[in-house]
């Protein structure tokens, strides 16, 4: 047979099989979060999300900002459950990906433990993006493009009239206090996190999604997790703009802090495409290093005043009894509180980090001058045992490196 005959007989083995699976890949289709998502599959998905989805560049600084080594980290280890563990263990315990430290400014570990990892890697960050649209937002109320935390959600996303979200205000969406009626089950198909992540990967509309949310309580005094808070954000902060995410976030941030490296947010397969501000960011370990070295700063890095002070201090706590630590709910681990886009951490310290699903972490303590970067590929969502430890983890070494400084 010659190649003629090969190809043509290759095609209709190919259209045989096509025809044989054709149920097999709707449900291939059906399910692709789930598979993408979990392990082992997930390290490979969550450094390769732009080869998956449609993307937008957030383009790096015109010239890095070096990350100094400092004096290598040694001799720590942390107690859990009884036990004394290393940071290796923890890295093997907590599935983590990526690892670094910053100690005053100061690289004083890095590690990747992923099989696709690298310090070039740029890792989905999930719900931690929720925490750099923070910053933007705040960002965007210094120069005057956004009025007042007070103004209301559909002066900017006239699109939401008539739906919960009018009534809501910016300062609502920052403390996930919207009132808005939204079920963040990472598990049950019948969700509406499961018709949001359907809306995102499938080619629905998310606005629809949004829109058809009722009400469960009154805008402002009610905490309830929803990545549909952040989404609206986004997008209040776009309308307010007149900028993308990805674009606004070079001009106001990724160029101003010395990012070595693009990053990106992916986009909704449906058109019109939009980025997630609560959870499509992808960025290196040291760019989001970076970041958090700037809000450890109090927004300030060298000599340039990024995001204002006052916007860091919010973000570390407010004095809402609704968002304090241990007061979020039955479904929040008892260590946690909230405010700005940002989890605070119980204690004097004051510390506070960004989180998103399988384990990512960004945790400040502007008073030792720590930051802390993990990515991981946790198997679930939510993984109660591992997040315990790995707060645990994370408090003995600021501790550790605040003593041994």
């Amino acid at each position: 047979m010659g190649t003629g005959g090969i190809r043509a007989g290759s095609a209709l083995a190919v259209g045989a099989a096509v025809v044989g699976v054709g149920a097999g890949a709707s449900w291939l289709w059906r399910h692709q979060a789930g598979i993408a998502f979990s392990r082992p599959v997930n390290e490979w998905t969550f450094t390769h999300m732009s080869t998956v989805m449609p993307t937008e560049t957030v383009s790096r600084a015109p010239e890095s900002r070096p990350l100094p080594s400092g004096p290598r980290l040694r001799g720590f280890a942390y107690e859990y459950q009884g036990e004394r563990r290393t940071l290796t263990e923890l890295h093997a315990r907590t599935r983590t990906t990526g690892f670094a430290v910053l100690h005053r400014g100061m690289l004083v570990r890095e590690e990747y433990p992923g099989r696709f990892a690298s310090p070039e890697t740029r890792f989905q960050l999930f719900s931690l993006t929720k925490s750099v649209t923070s910053i933007l937002v705040g960002i965007a109320l210094e120069e005057g493009a956004l009025g007042s935390t007070a103004d209301k959600v559909v002066s900017y996303v006239p699109e939401l009239a008539g739906s919960a979200y009018d009534g809501p205000t910016v300062e609502d969406l920052l403390h996930m206090s919207s009132g808005v009626e939204f079920v963040e089950d990472y598990t049950d198909p019948a969700s509406s996190f499961a018709r949001f992540e359907r809306a995102v990967s499938g080619g629905g509309s998310l606005l629809d999604v949004v829109r058809s949310l009722p009400r469960a309580a009154e805008p402002g005094g009610t905490f309830s997790y929803s990545t549909v808070d952040s989404q609206v954000l986004g997008w209040v902060l776009e309308s307010a703009t007149g900028l993308t995410l990805s674009r606004y976030a070079h001009s106001r941030l990724w160029s101003r802090i010395g990012t070595e490296r693009d990053a990106y947010y992916f986009l909704t397969r449906g058109r019109p495409r939009t980025a997630l501000g609560g959870g499509s960011l992808n960025a290196t370990v040291r760019d989001l290093a970076r970041v958090g070295l700037l809000m450890a700063c109090g927004g300030e890095l060298d000599g340039q005043q990024v995001v204002p002070a006052s916007w860091v201090e919010r973000s570390r706590g407010v004095s809402m009894p609704h968002l304090a630590v241990g007061a979020l709910g039955t479904d929040i681990a008892p260590h946690y509180g909230y405010a700005n886009q940002w989890w605070t951490l119980d204690g004097e310290r004051r510390s506070f980090t960004g989180i998103g699903i399988h384990g990512q972490y960004l945790w400040v303590d502007p008073d030792a001058d720590v930051v802390v970067v993990k990515t991981s590929a946790w198997n679930t969502a939510e993984d109660e045992a591992r997040d315990a430890e790995t707060v645990s983890a994370l408090s003995a070494l600021v501790a550790h490196l605040e003593a041994h400084g």
